[in-house]
């Protein structure tokens, strides 16, 4: 571990609440992951349940009502809402409608979902979302709920492709988090007419310059490039996850990754709310940068555990049960005196 990465770890641990008799429910986090379809119920699953075992204190799903029994199967932990719908086709191989799935307007459905947001402190928007139409123009609806209530957000999977679509959704709010696979990364830069630009600066700046210029494209928002290396940036200050994670990339280990993060970002908030005696002078921004490294080293740690144990039969599931030995090896239990 480097010596930056130490600072690093340092800094971040200073968001970590201590475990305090005084606190009380749900002051240590409220997340809820939008996703979750007939096709997908696992990645809203890791999702939601990496950030329960971090430590937030409530896990709520957002899904379509066919998700939700799955889903609820999976946990008795997390909260399910089945608010979701998708669009209903016709044929044989179309969605067959079942009671409450009818409905069809964005507005109607976005509502009660909007009407949620008072009562959480940060959104997940994308795992196992799919594509469909109808799924995408309500999560547009509550994306722009949620940025004019000042509510953090992390953005991933097909969530990405409403930015590509429309990145005035995300421009100029520091308090969104994009989480980009290498494919997804590329279309958003192709998205924005930035391509060349990225591919200059590579060359001329490094690696590093590709989520940097990104992250200024988009204003502000803090874009999170994963590879051997993890590259967190905002445009103008950019940190380095260098932590060794394993060496399998099974499908899903990034939703454990965007619940992680959403468990530091609520984090954030108890510490800004000095729900405890915090320490460290950690700004309103810095904060942002702080929680989303957490989360990545928490999620590198998770896979180096999982892999040691599970070698090339790894699956995003072994993150899962690795997310508390993970926290306790980078960051440790936090005392109160500290």
């Amino acid at each position: 571990m480097s010596a930056a990465t130490k600072q690093l770890i340092s800094r971040a641990k200073l968001l970590v609440p201590p475990m305090l008799e005084n606190f009380h429910k749900g002051q240590l986090g409220r997340v809820a992951v939008i996703g979750g379809s007939e096709d997908y119920t696992g990645a809203p699953y890791f999702s939601a349940m990496a950030s329960a075992r971090l430590g937030c204190d409530m896990s709520h799903v957002i899904c379509t009502p066919t998700a939700a029994t799955v889903i609820k199967s999976y946990s008795p932990n997390l909260m399910v809402h089945p608010l979701m719908r998708s669009a209903l086709t016709a044929g044989p191989s179309g969605n067959a409608p079942v009671s409450g799935e009818t409905e069809q307007d964005p507005d109607k459905i976005a509502q009660p979902i909007i009407d949620l947001l008072p009562r959480i402190h940060v959104l997940v928007v994308g795992p196992g979302l799919g594509r469909d139409e109808l799924m995408h123009e309500v999560c547009r609806r509550v994306l722009r709920a949620a940025r004019g209530q000042g509510t953090p957000f992390v953005v991933d999977a097909d969530a990405l492709a409403l930015v590509s679509g429309d990145p005035d959704l995300v421009k100029g709010y520091e308090l969104a988090v994009l989480t980009p696979n290498v494919v997804e990364f590329g279309r958003l830069t192709g998205a924005l007419g930035i391509d060349r630009e990225v591919e200059k600066l590579k060359e001329e700046a490094g690696e590093s310059a590709k989520v940097e210029a990104l992250a200024r494209t988009l204003g502000g928002v803090t874009v999170v490039q994963k590879g051997a290396r993890d590259l967190i940036s905002n445009g103008k200050t950019t940190l380095t996850v260098d932590l060794k994670g394993g060496l399998k990339r099974s499908g899903g280990q990034g939703d454990t990754l965007t619940g992680s993060i959403a468990t530091f970002l609520g984090w954030r908030k108890a510490y800004h709310d000095k729900i405890w005696e915090t320490k460290g002078g950690v700004d309103e921004h810095e904060s942002v940068a702080l929680a989303v490294f957490g989360g990545a080293s928490i999620t590198r740690e998770c896979s180096r555990l999982a892999f040691a144990k599970k070698g090339r039969s790894l699956q995003a599931s072994d993150l899962t049960e690795e997310v508390h030995t993970a926290f306790m090896n980078i960051f440790g239990e936090v005392e109160e005196e500290e």
